[in-house]
């Protein structure tokens, strides 16, 4: 049997682990993070003959290194590369939820955007277009209300169908100040000479002109190679923050 992982992320209280206790039921387990304090909660489900894991990541407002929940799920996404990346949003709070989304988009491509609380929206008047959204951000996007249950058939065809490779989503790429695209550009093929293709090369340049010293010391520790020293070696002097 087949089987693909799914990782949620998601701003707190955006209905992410109800939507994957809606998923797993009791088929699941908690823990710690290796060498953290942050607990991991993990399960797994049976559609349509396939295994789906699901690792339900710590709840951020961002995915730079400004705690140890971020830096736990930012991890995660990059290092472990799953399968999907589900990003769970509320509908009643999308200008503040899409942040998140769009971090997530600049380190993979293979995400399902949830828009979940969609019975809330109703409630309180707030008209969501989930096909602009989609057509805007360039990735399947689904609403749903994990709690009613309603919307999950629909999440996993999509989730489903970028697990297997029968969609290949094509996120839109955040554009930056012109000083900082051509410092991108001057970075990118250090990066690439020092660690290929096996990570998202725009990401690693931005997070090194944010002076993500964390992340460099993540990158050392799950490298096998000794190529991460060597990138401290292609930032310039001067950070430049791309927050």
């Amino acid at each position: 049997m087949r089987m693909y992982t799914i990782a949620l992320a998601g701003n707190p209280n955006t209905g992410k682990s109800t939507l994957f206790n809606t998923l797993t039921g009791l088929r699941q387990h908690t823990g710690n993070w290796a060498g953290k304090t942050v607990l991991t909660a993990a399960g797994e489900f049976v559609h349509h003959d396939v295994t789906y894991r699901v690792i339900d990541l710590p709840g951020t407002y961002s995915l730079y290194s400004n705690s140890a929940d971020e830096e736990v799920a930012r991890d995660y996404i990059i290092f472990e590369q799953p399968d999907v990346t589900v990003v769970v949003v509320d509908a009643t709070s999308l200008e503040r939820n899409l942040n998140l989304a769009l971090q997530v988009l600049e380190m993979t491509n293979r995400v399902v955007l949830c828009v979940n609380l969609m019975d809330e929206a109703k409630r309180l008047g707030v008209h969501v277009d989930v096909t602009r959204i989609r057509q805007k951000l360039g990735v399947p996007t689904v609403a749903i209300s994990a709690r009613n249950r309603t919307g999950i058939d629909e999440l996993l065809e999509q989730v489903e169908k970028v697990a297997s490779g029968k969609i290949i989503p094509q996120p839109v790429t955040i554009s930056y100040s012109a000083e900082i695209e051509q410092k991108i550009k001057e970075l990118e093929p250090h990066i690439l000479r020092l660690l290929g293709t096996r990570f998202p090369p725009r990401w690693i340049a931005l997070r090194l002109l944010d002076g993500d010293e964390k992340l460099l010391a993540s990158l050392k520790a799950h490298l096998d190679t000794v190529a991460a020293p060597g990138l401290k070696e292609v930032v310039p002097h001067e950070q430049i923050s791309c927050h």
